[in-house]
């Protein structure tokens, strides 16, 4: 989708929320009436969603609303048909920790991961005891030095916000402005953890994906030097295995696509920056997280021999 500027994701944002939260004014029904004289709205107030689509689309016709706001309009309509699940990071792209981590390691998977926010489990990922905050993790570890190694995450919980999979995102985002909650945890028919959302996700649904100011772009795949590499986290594996020149078994790999994918199955979580893996006499690592929902985009891949050498130097 079509990047945009705050400035204009902050202007077209205002409008779509006077349209959904506040009366039609009269001026709004005089302009109507304006542009098209043909079909006057008399009785002073939009009787149904379709007349004010209407008026959308005729206002995006004759040049008076941008093709870009003219989408993020008839998005927010969208929304209203538009379930959580469909929203949602699944519960397979989740960051979360244990509750018996201490606030050092909390802090660091936070740093790594990217994420301000992180759900905390107890037994397993369909327990989920609490959201950890960052900066909450932080303070207590700034004003208590000796509880970053002595004290656990689960002392320094928040509560969480559980919501049914098949809830409307509009319904949604309205309880989220009102209770400013900035996370929840959706969560499926029989009450295990289906994914998280937040109020982000939401918005993106309207403005569209918000770019991160750091994705420089990455190639697919380019060597560094004659042993290392960097290749894109969605590279085959099949193109991996050629640029590698390694021979792979379909069955070893099968239901796997990419080289995230890769990594998510043998580690057992997704990864984070500075996970790793080995392959065939290589070793991959994830590098930093990019874009709001903070996946890898690019690992580096090392020859294990090279890598040795190296480290014995």
């Amino acid at each position: 989708m079509e990047r945009v500027t705050l400035s204009k994701i902050s202007r077209t944002f205002s409008l779509v929320l006077a349209f959904i939260y506040t009366p039609i004014a009269k001026g709004v029904i005089a302009l109507g009436n304006l542009i098209t004289p043909d079909k006057g709205f008399q009785w002073g107030l939009f009787t149904n969603e379709n007349e004010l689509r209407e008026l959308m689309d005729h206002a995006h016709n004759r040049g008076l609303v941008e093709s870009d706001e003219h989408e993020m309009i008839h998005n927010v309509f969208d929304l209203g048909d538009t379930l959580v699940r469909e929203l949602m990071v699944p519960r397979t792209d989740m960051v979360w920790m244990e509750r018996d981590k201490t606030l050092r390691q909390g802090l660091s998977l936070a740093l790594r991961s990217g994420y301000s926010r992180i759900p905390v489990t107890g037994e397993n990922i369909d327990q989920i005891i609490g959201i950890a905050y960052v900066k909450d993790l932080a303070k207590r570890a700034l004003d208590h030095h000796e509880a970053e190694t002595t004290e656990k995450v689960e002392q320094h919980l928040r509560p969480a916000v559980f919501v049914p999979e098949n809830k409307e995102a509009a319904d949604l985002l309205k309880e989220m402005q009102r209770d400013q909650i900035h996370l929840a945890i959706v969560v499926d028919e029989y009450g295990g953890t289906a994914g998280i959302i937040t109020i982000e996700d939401i918005i993106e649904e309207i403005v569209g994906e918000i770019a991160d100011e750091y994705d420089d772009g990455v190639e697919e795949f380019v060597w560094l030097t004659e042993d290392k590499a960097r290749a894109k986290a969605n590279l085959h594996m099949e193109d991996l295995a050629d640029e590698l020149k390694i021979k792979i078994d379909e069955a070893e790999f099968e239901g796997i696509d990419s080289i995230g994918g890769l990594m998510a199955q043998k580690l057992g979580r997704v990864p984070i920056a500075g996970s790793t893996i080995n392959l065939h006499g290589f070793s991959i690592t994830s590098e930093r997280p990019v874009g709001r929902r903070r996946r890898i985009s690019s690992v580096i891949i090392e020859r294990l021999e090279a890598k040795g050498e190296d480290e014995n130097e």
